[in-house]
């Protein structure tokens, strides 16, 4: 059953679900683990998902490339769902890591540029870099684009 990921991807944890759907937060975590849930709450839940109950109850979570919704993703996002494609799943912290040692390293090489021109060049393409990824953690924070296994079941930020 998807209910995990479409919890997930509408950045909700699981009180939050349970407390919007009326059903218990055990009900919930009884159901993300696999257990058979009754027709009653798939109704509940598919209510405050906004979806049908048979679309609740497959198996996996396809994205429908010719939807609205995917049309509307930036470039960036989707190249990370391409990532995902390959099972090479992003995390916050690596990418935050990346980010982190750019600015030091670019930092760095920025002061160095008064002794040689190419650290110089080369402090300034890092700090682009390091520029570039807090863009990409601002993105993947906005649409919830994180793999974390130790907080899978935490809700994702959302910058809005």
């Amino acid at each position: 059953m998807i209910l995990k990921q479409l919890r997930l991807s509408r950045h909700l944890s699981q009180e939050q679900l349970a407390q919007m759907s009326g059903l218990s937060v055990r009900t919930i975590q009884r159901i993300e683990s696999g257990q058979s849930p009754s027709l009653e709450s798939l109704k509940c839940l598919a209510a405050v998902l906004e979806i049908d109950v048979q679309t609740l109850t497959q198996e996996k979570f396809i994205m429908d490339k010719h939807s609205d919704r995917w049309q509307q993703l930036p470039l960036g996002l989707k190249w990370l769902f391409a990532l995902n494609f390959f099972s090479l799943r992003p995390s916050r912290k690596s990418a935050r890591n990346v980010e982190l040692i750019s600015h030091l390293f670019g930092f760095v090489f920025c002061c160095l540029g008064f002794i040689s021109e190419p650290a110089l060049v080369g402090g300034v393409i890092l700090l682009a870099n390091a520029y570039l990824f807090r863009l990409h953690l601002w993105v993947g924070d906005r649409y919830g684009a994180w793999y974390d296994p130790e907080d899978s079941d935490l809700p994702r930020r959302k910058l809005v």
